[in-house]
């Protein structure tokens, strides 16, 4: 776990990293077949899910993050306590730089964000307790970031 961020339960982590698992099966990836599923978990404790939803002008394609903050907002929800993300890779897949800069928008420097390899679950079927995941806090990728409270400093 990384030191900068805080911890949810580890019920919750299994949940949120599952609800990624299958948000991620409704991808819509016709052009580049690189599946990812993103799950918001709230302060409420619902999970709201995401993929990426692609089009063939490509400028028009939407990430999995986006979608599911999108999703979230749209329903009136702003607070959220951490997010998962998964691809079809073995290795963790990190946020492209325009959904950073959405997840900054709209979550604390240190929430808890888990990478999820491809493989997690034969991982944890295997014995790797934390099946992989790496776990990093859009603080920590999205260092010295333009952010909402940037808006309010005085201009001179």
């Amino acid at each position: 776990m990384s030191a900068s961020t805080w911890s949810i339960q580890l019920d919750d982590r299994q949940r949120l990293v599952k609800a990624a698992i299958e948000a991620k099966e409704f991808a819509y990836s016709r052009y580049s077949k690189f599946r990812v599923g993103a799950a918001l978990l709230t302060t409420t404790g619902n999970v709201i899910k995401g993929a990426n939803v692609e089009n063939a002008s490509y400028g028009g394609t939407i990430c999995a993050e986006r979608t599911a903050f999108v999703k979230a907002v749209s329903e009136g929800i702003l607070s959220f306590t951490a997010l998962a993300v998964v691809s079809d890779v073995a290795h963790p897949i990190s946020p492209c730089g325009m959904c950073r800069q959405v997840i900054r928008e709209f979550c604390a420097p240190n929430m808890p964000i888990f990478l999820v390899p491809a493989d997690y679950e034969k991982r944890v079927t295997q014995g790797h307790a934390d099946g992989g995941v790496k776990e990093t806090s859009i603080g920590e990728l999205l260092p010295d970031s333009f952010g909402p409270e940037d808006l309010d400093r005085p201009r001179g």
